[in-house]
């Protein structure tokens, strides 16, 4: 019989990738997640029976050691960029980790791969990457051979970052950035994808891997890219760090007083923390290169999935090309 893998939060952003080379490489994959129903798409990732979304609450021991029974392999995809109703950084990224680690050694797993982020850091005045750091110290006293991937700005269709500042641009002549400075290394989902699985299949040695694309540019820099690809011309408005936070608060505080009915999306004051940081690969470290992995450049990808951000859509090229004759 082919092994099994469980794969926690498998039908996320980078969760779905993982999910499908899992599943090409024979694999039977279990995707665990919250709500299986809204996961079916996942199914035809494999053969008939191969992939099958399973619930999960990963703040729950009973749920996540059903979801990883007899298990091979073990992938943690599971994070949240902002806090809703029960789910706290703490809870899903700290506690969350550390339960998935401990089930996995107590149940005999054989590898385990946590998704974590750059930037993780215990001292950090960021919630998130507080939270993140502690899930890894976590999950490594639990499962010391485990390998943890920590990517930079993850980049892919149904990326919440160049989409949305994309969408922002069809509607307004601005585009609001915090931190245009800020220097990012991204990387594509599917680069991300084959370094989870390259781990599950044992091919990585146990320890963190930083993984970042091959080039680093600043948030001004990304958003001057996006916007030649949409075909767009924009102001690009750096707002004041100063100036952030406090939007960053007020909008917090609007969440709170709704308890959590108008769920704060658009700036969170933990995110601006975030973006004060740069979000690159550290010197010295493990990367791509020890996975054997060529990350893949941006201008490759991105017009991709972007091309319906521009005035005429998918007929943007058609459009040039009359317009040249005139």
């Amino acid at each position: 019989m082919s092994k099994l893998v469980t794969i926690y939060g498998g039908s996320g952003f980078v969760g779905r990738y993982v999910t499908q080379r899992m599943a090409r490489q024979g694999w039977r994959v279990r995707v665990a997640v919250r709500r299986p129903n809204e996961a079916l798409f996942v199914k035809p990732y494999g053969v008939v029976g191969q992939v099958e979304p399973v619930f999960c609450n990963i703040r729950d021991d009973d749920s996540v050691r059903a979801a990883m029974k007899s298990a091979d392999a073990v992938i943690n995809c599971v994070g949240i960029l902002v806090e809703e109703g029960p789910n706290r950084f703490a809870d899903v990224q700290s506690e969350g980790a550390a339960r998935v680690a401990r089930i996995a050694a107590e149940e005999g797993v054989g590898q385990l791969v946590q998704l974590s982020a750059i930037g993780a850091d215990s001292a950090s005045a960021s919630v998130y990457s507080r939270t993140k750091a502690e899930g890894e110290g976590a999950v490594l006293e639990h499962f010391p051979r485990a390998v943890i991937l920590r990517p930079s700005l993850i980049f892919g269709p149904e990326d919440a970052f160049f989409n949305r500042f994309a969408g922002i641009a069809q509607i307004s002549p601005v585009l609001p950035v915090v931190g245009g400075d800020t220097r990012f290394q991204p990387v594509w989902v599917e680069d991300v994808a084959e370094a989870a699985m390259r781990a599950a299949l044992g091919d990585a040695k146990p320890g963190v891997y930083e993984l970042g694309g091959p080039e680093v540019k600043t948030f001004r820099e990304l958003m001057t890219m996006m916007l030649e690809m949409i075909r767009r011309r924009r102001l690009t408005f750096n707002m004041p760090f100063w100036m952030a936070r406090m939007q960053g608060s007020a909008l917090d505080l609007g969440s709170r007083l709704t308890r959590g009915l108008l769920t704060n999306r658009l700036l969170t004051r933990d995110q601006v923390e975030n973006l004060a940081r740069d979000n690159v690969v550290s010197p010295h470290v493990r990367g791509f290169a020890d996975l054997g992995i060529e990350p893949t450049p941006m201008a490759t990808v991105l017009p991709e999935y972007l091309w319906r951000f521009r005035p005429s859509g998918q007929y943007s090229a058609i459009t040039d090309s009359a317009r040249n004759l005139r």
